[in-house]
């Protein structure tokens, strides 16, 4: 245990603890920030393919008090954007407050004591610490473990079969059939590099999706502070028929749900096109249903066709395990899924939530500021936490 703790423990140091961390540091509150990984945007540093890009504009792709240069590109490259957390980290001093290595495995809030204690390992050498605080963030992320399918027979493929957290770009797949399974943006992007690299690329496509461009995402998302949800998914899907025509032609079928109604109720993101659709167009990526078997290098699909190939990316997302080491009651402030639950990032018991309600690196900040505002202003009452949730 340390001696001197800290008011704040910070779990996770993506951008959502950097952020936490840092909006603190300015109101004059220390914390103490544990990471699992030995560096800070370990998804981006370590998880993320070569390609990346984000989608959204750099203005909405910043942390708290610190924007991105004027001379960048208008949606950062994934290199650029991990230099930015880097030296995010050490313009707010983070790093002296970061505790690498460090997996937690079990958050309990002590009644009696009115704090939390907090069980981690240190991964370097295998000692168990703990951690107390007044306050707890919980800000692993959405994307903190790597989900696979189900799929019978996959231990006889003899090819490659990874993750796409491991997947870095298209070398060596020049001429190979490759199987991409999952359609959101990770999925449609490492088909296209693979496809543009030479590969003869396939991707899996079960459900529905809705398919945009950049410009009609950003400009829907320019439109909540003036229109309802409804009719911003009534124009959204008009510009994108306009652009796309009907793309369910092609195997990419759209949801009667809106898109931005569908993120609301479900937390599933509209897929951002950046060349991807063309190839479908043009056959150079072939779109195929749900896999049902593999047998050694032939997987089959629903409706039995068979077709072999010499590499599978499974980009089939992520889940949040916050809720398998939060060992005391939440109050409702995460899901059963890891995700948010609820409107507010504050709980009970001084527990607060960040970067969990699927509203990206903008959602960062602004739960970043709400913890640092919530948590400074019960220091400076001497009250330690109340009953609101602070909305």
């Amino acid at each position: 245990m340390e001696n001197s703790a800290p008011p704040v423990i910070i779990v996770g140091a993506g951008p959502s603890g950097l952020a936490a961390s840092a909006c603190l540091a300015r109101r004059g509150v220390d914390s103490i920030v544990l990471e699992r990984d030995d560096c800070v945007g370990s998804l981006w540093q370590k998880r993320a393919y070569d390609r990346l890009h984000l989608h959204l504009p750099k203005q909405a792709s910043a942390l708290p008090h610190l924007p991105h240069a004027d001379d960048a590109p208008a949606y950062l490259p994934r290199d650029h954007f991990v230099r930015y957390l880097d030296a995010y980290a050490d313009r707010f001093a983070v790093r002296a407050r970061l505790r690498l290595r460090r997996e937690v495995r079990s958050a309990r809030f002590i009644v009696d004591e009115g704090r939390w204690e907090v069980d981690a390992v240190h991964l370097g050498t295998g000692d168990t610490e703990q951690y107390v605080a007044r306050y707890l963030v919980v800000a692993t992320g959405e994307f903190d473990e790597k989900v696979f399918p189900v799929v019978p027979g996959l231990d006889t493929f003899p090819g490659e079969a990874i993750h796409a957290s491991e997947y870095r770009s298209a070398e060596g797949m020049r001429g190979k059939e490759v199987l991409v399974v999952g359609c959101g943006n990770s999925g449609m992007e490492i088909a296209l590099d693979l496809a543009q690299a030479g590969a003869a690329a396939s991707i899996v496509v079960r459900g529905e999706l809705h398919l945009m461009t950049r410009e009609i995402m950003n400009a829907s998302t320019a439109l909540f502070a003036y229109l309802p949800v409804w009719m911003i998914d009534r124009l959204a899907v008009f510009a994108c028929r306009v652009v796309f025509g009907d793309t369910a032609r092609h195997g990419l079928r759209r949801p009667d749900v809106g898109p931005f109604t569908r993120k609301i109720q479900s937390n599933v993101y509209p897929v951002i096109d950046v060349g991807t659709y063309d190839k479908i167009k043009s056959g150079q990526i072939q779109v195929l249903p749900a896999m049902t078997n593999i047998e050694g290098d032939v997987v089959e699909f629903s409706g039995g066709e068979r077709r072999r190939f010499d590499a599978i990316v499974f980009a089939t997302g992520y889940r949040s395990m916050a809720k398998k080491w939060l060992k005391s009651d939440d109050g409702g402030l995460i899901g059963d899924d890891g995700m948010a639950s609820g409107r507010s990032p504050k709980g009970g018991n001084g527990l607060y939530r960040a970067g969990l309600a699927g509203r990206g690196i903008y959602g960062s900040g602004t739960d970043g500021e709400f913890i640092a505002e919530d948590i400074s202003r019960l220091l400076r009452q001497g009250s330690g936490d109340d009953d609101g949730d602070g909305v």
